[in-house]
């Protein structure tokens, strides 16, 4: 019973936390560059907005256009309950696995490009060409960063694989120090952040993201921006439950122990949110010929974690 609550808690944190982790990055990106910014609660109200709003769709549109908002969403929202956050016992972790994590983000992103081609602005078609090209890098460094965890921890679980680290198993390693970097350089591509694209824009010649969700409205453009804010969640609840574990509770934990579970989880995504935004107030945007070097550089850096790991196994 303790796994199904903590489930059903875990399931609708990671979606209403998600809002407050966007508002976080802009707030402290707006500090940073000398402005007042936008109060934390601001995406919460943006998202309400939206739904309160008639949704219109371009004649041109067809069902899967009116269709693929709920589609991504559902499928991120599922991505996201796969990674557990602060306990390792929840009803999902003995089905959770990784490469379905990423299968479930690729199923989001394959609606999302179609969605930006269905309308037939160039706009969409423009957004879905760059989106397939960035995963087409991006997904292949994921799954080498986790070929080379699986390897280490012999499980694809999640769950499982937080254990394995909070065991003590785990040293200093060199694969999972280069696995880091390129989920790191992973994370910011498959959210469109700084150097890739920029999403306080719409700049047609570099937008990625919006470029193919410019024709929503409504509720429609609230189940995208609610799905790409959970992603990013997702993403930095990968980061800090795989390569810094401490703090989840284990199974069959006392209430205090989930409590600073989730606390522990509270404060490390939330000092990555603003890690983020310093990052993205020191960098600027790159060209969009240099994302596949950006890309090819993380891959190469999974291949090298996994080429480590065999040698100081071998060793």
């Amino acid at each position: 019973m303790t796994a199904l609550l903590w489930g059903i808690i875990h399931t609708w944190l990671v979606v209403g936390f998600a809002p407050f982790i966007t508002g976080l990055v802009r707030l402290v990106k707006a500090r940073l560059q000398g402005r007042r910014g936008p109060a934390l609660v601001q995406p919460y109200r943006d998202l309400w907005r939206l739904l309160q709003k008639e949704s219109l769709m371009a004649e041109s549109a067809s069902w899967l256009a009116h269709l693929a908002p709920y589609l991504v969403f559902v499928a991120v929202w599922l991505a996201a309950t796969i990674m557990p956050t602060f306990t390792t016992d929840m009803i999902l972790t003995p089905a959770a696995d990784l490469i379905a994590l990423v299968a479930l983000l690729g199923l989001a992103r394959f609606f999302t490009a179609l969605a930006g081609l269905d309308v037939g602005t160039p706009f969409g078609g423009l957004g879905a060409s760059r989106e397939m090209f960035i995963a087409s890098l991006g997904e292949p460094a994921m799954l080498m960063v986790i070929f080379t965890l699986s390897l280490l921890a012999h499980t694809t679980s999640p769950a499982n694989l937080v254990i394995f680290v909070l065991a003590g198993n785990v040293g200093l390693e060199v694969s999972v120090g280069l696995s880091l970097a390129a989920m790191l350089m992973v994370a910011i591509a498959e959210n469109g952040r700084i150097p890739i694209d920029n999403p306080a824009t719409h700049l047609e010649l570099t937008m990625v993201h919006e470029a193919m969700v410019l024709e929503y409205s409504g509720r429609h453009l609230a189940l995208m921006e609610a799905a790409a804010m959970t992603r990013l969640l997702l993403f930095m609840s990968i980061i800090v439950c795989v390569f810094f574990p401490w703090g989840i509770a284990a199974a069959e934990a006392s209430l205090a122990e989930v409590a600073l579970g989730l606390l522990a989880w509270v404060v490390k995504v939330s000092i990555l949110a603003v890690v983020l935004a310093v990052f993205e107030t020191l960098i600027a945007k790159m060209r969009v010929f240099r994302i596949a070097d950006f890309l090819g550089g993380a891959l190469l850096l999974a291949l090298l974690a996994t080429i480590f790991l065999y040698v100081s196994k071998a060793e």
